[in-house]
């Protein structure tokens, strides 16, 4: 049939020629904390974490996911994402960015979902909110071994692994492609989602301030190099890794003390409002 105008067209079309989907978004929110002191001299040991929630329902009842949940018909992804992250972990006005968008056919038993993953950052320090009862913050550690990557997470109560394999989709751009070898304790396709996170995160650290977003206002080079450490899995040499942050950090004239150690100068994101 040929329509002489759009409004004609509209007047006539029919929404249920086509079939339906549904879409929501999952939050993989990560942060860095410090843990028990073991060695009064030393500087706190640095943990990166991420928040986990144990479903209540089914599909995958006692299984750990990530905050997630539907999209409204009357918001966006991006509007999602924050109203889920504050009604699953009462956590809000954190660090957003979109991750990805994971669409494989039967990624949900219920139906065809399409999910919209954020990832989120936050400094656990200073967090000033009591999460949901369900929800609980996981150390990760990881282990590579040649392609497959190996993940731990421990929240003092659980252990939890699962592995995914990753396969080198295009050599020109080091663009790979993520597969879940191994997982029987998180819902979905979450294990892909973190393991995704934690590569974005790990190759936008080198060449952007994103780190920052995990910090707290002030802080000394040693707790930054930590934090740069535990997210890229290696030891950085003290004179290459101030290069690197020369330009993004500038010295104030505080002083952390206390801790058995010598008194340590405190630094800023050198884009932090005064």
């Amino acid at each position: 049939m040929e329509y002489k105008s759009e409004e004609e067209f509209l007047k006539h079309y029919d929404p249920n020629q086509f079939e339906r989907l549904s879409l929501t978004t999952d939050i993989l929110l990560f942060s860095v904390a410090d843990g028990v002191q073991e060695n009064y001299r030393k500087l706190n040991k640095k943990y990166f974490s991420v928040l986990l929630i144990k479903r209540d329902t089914y599909p995958f009842k006692g299984k750990w996911c990530l905050p997630g949940g539907f999209i409204r018909m009357d918001e966006t992804t991006d509007e999602a994402s924050k109203r889920i992250l504050k009604d699953e972990t009462n956590l809000e006005d954190i660090y957003l960015e979109q991750l990805y968008t994971f669409s494989a056919v039967d990624r949900d038993p219920r139906m065809r979902v399409i999910s919209t993953a954020y990832m989120s950052l936050v400094d656990k320090n200073c967090l000033h909110h009591n999460l949901v009862q369900n929800a609980s913050w996981f150390h990760i550690h990881t282990l590579e071994d040649g392609d497959t990557i190996k993940v731990f997470l421990e929240n003092g109560e659980e252990q939890l692994t699962f592995e995914v394999k990753k396969h080198l989709k295009e050599i020109t751009t080091a663009h790979y492609e993520y597969e879940i070898v191994n997982n029987e304790c998180l819902a979905f396709d979450h294990a892909l989602t973190m393991v995704m996170g934690m590569e974005r995160l790990k190759n936008k650290i080198e060449y952007t301030d994103i780190v920052f977003h995990m910090m707290p206002r002030y802080f000394t080079l040693g707790e930054l190099q930590q934090v740069y450490e535990i997210i890229l899995g290696k030891k950085l040499l003290d004179p290459a890794f101030r290069r690197m942050i020369s330009n993004k950090v500038r010295k104030t004239d505080k002083m952390k003390t206390g801790g058995g150690h010598r008194p340590s100068a405190l630094f800023e994101y050198i884009h932090q409002p005064k």
